[in-house]
């Protein structure tokens, strides 16, 4: 089959399954995908063959999906979580019918990581209440503006005769500069995730070869082409492989085996991937011990404490908001907006919960029931009065403590 006729099967494939999609990015990838400096292909997909960009991607996708996604309204300047049963919050609890909101969301941030955008088909009941939210491959996906009215328009599977508005496309977009579309992490990338994953097949092969057994045969009769290779394919069976390494050989008519050692350069990818790994934290702006990086656990502050919460507003926060503000435009009226919770990342031990919960109770901030909320405990009767301290009033006015026994004295 001719290189014409695979690309045509690919084609009929694309619509016979929306798996295969017809975009130029993917027609690359199924030709290879772009090669770097170092020789390998990189892709979106294939990049999640580096442990350090799996660990990213899963770490940031993961943590993201599992805050929860709220909807509110602001009723005299003061935030409300809408009912329940309303259009925005039965949306964000159940988007598709099939995934949690947890995988649906977990794909999201996935594809915006490593395609810098994500697309999700939007669904209408009869009264143009949207009620599902379907995910579309971002490799199917194609956006741009009309030239007249700069209305965004996507086309899916190359298919130029349906074109999409955003009235049935949510896309969210990632760092970008087009007003449009978003960059590709590992795209813009791809030079040092390339060399990476070169370094990865290097060690690779290095072992697979029987790199501890690895030395010249010495002979001093004259071997034909055909005699060496039979000897170096007998040594390769006897030596050859990791679980061969230090296996005894028996050498014959004359035949002599020089041991070489590792070259320096060779035995120093161990230290290259180590960087490689502090690269890709680099990369998604995450701190390198949670890339199980600990010999720099301390870059992002003194404790744990101040590292998660360095990773929560500086990492997080941004990819967050991107979600939050598109998913807003869905939602109605236009008075409700979606909202992450993040309470639970930034909650620190039992010991400083307490101490935070004490001080906000004796300002009046906080009630029982709402730090029980916070804990995840029923409310208890009369749990919702504040107090304040009797020795705090307003600035001019009178002692509430002498009003009071003033008073006392008057009756």
């Amino acid at each position: 089959m001719t290189l014409f006729n695979s690309a045509r099967a690919v084609v009929r494939a694309s619509i016979e399954s929306p798996a295969v999609p017809l975009t130029s990015t993917t027609l690359l990838d199924w030709l290879g995908g772009p090669k770097v400096h170092a020789g390998v292909a990189v892709t979106e997909q294939g990049s999640l063959g580096m442990p350090a960009v799996w660990r990213a991607v899963n770490l940031i996708a993961g943590t993201s999906a599992s805050l929860p996604l709220h909807a509110y309204r602001y009723d005299d300047d003061v935030r409300v979580k809408v009912s329940s049963g309303s259009q925005a919050a039965r949306l964000l609890v159940a988007p598709h019918p099939d995934m949690t909101p947890f995988e649906l969301w977990e794909q999201v941030f996935a594809h915006l990581l490593l395609w810098g955008n994500a697309y999700l088909r939007i669904l209408r009941n009869r009264l143009g209440q949207i009620v599902e939210l379907w995910l579309i491959h971002p490799g199917r996906v194609r956006a741009g503006r009309e030239s007249e009215t700069g209305t965004k328009v996507y086309l899916i599977d190359g298919d130029i005769d349906a074109e999409y508005t955003d009235d049935k496309i949510l896309h969210i977009p990632g760092f970008g500069y087009d007003g449009v579309c978003g960059v590709s992490p590992i795209r813009a990338a791809r030079q040092g995730i390339g060399l990476a994953l070169a370094a990865e097949e290097y060690g690779a092969r290095l072992f697979g070869n029987g790199s501890l057994a690895s030395g010249i045969l010495q002979t001093e009769q004259r071997l034909e082409p055909a005699q060496a290779d039979a000897l170096k394919a007998r040594w390769r069976a006897k030596v050859g492989g990791l679980d061969k390494a230090h296996e005894v050989a028996v050498l014959d008519s004359g035949i002599k085996f020089q041991q070489m050692s590792i070259p320096p350069e060779d035995a120093q990818f161990i230290e290259s991937r180590k960087f490689q790994i502090d690269e890709v934290a680099r990369m998604f702006g995450i701190p390198p011990h949670m890339l199980m990086q600990t010999e720099k656990s301390t870059s992002w502050g003194t404790g744990i404490e101040q590292q998660v919460l360095g990773f929560v507003k500086f990492t997080l926060r941004p990819w967050l908001t991107r979600v939050e503000q598109r998913v807003t435009k869905l939602l109605t009226p236009q008075s409700v907006y979606a909202r992450y919770s993040l309470e639970g990342l930034l909650r620190g031990d039992s010991a400083q919960r307490a101490a935070f919960y004490t001080q906000m109770w004796n300002l009046g901030a906080y009630s029982t029931n709402d730090i029980r909320r916070l804990e995840d405990m029923p409310p208890v009767d009369g749990g919702d009065v504040r107090y304040r301290p009797l020795n705090m009033g307003e600035l001019g006015q009178p002692d509430p403590v002498q009003t009071n026994e003033e008073a006392t004295a008057d009756a």
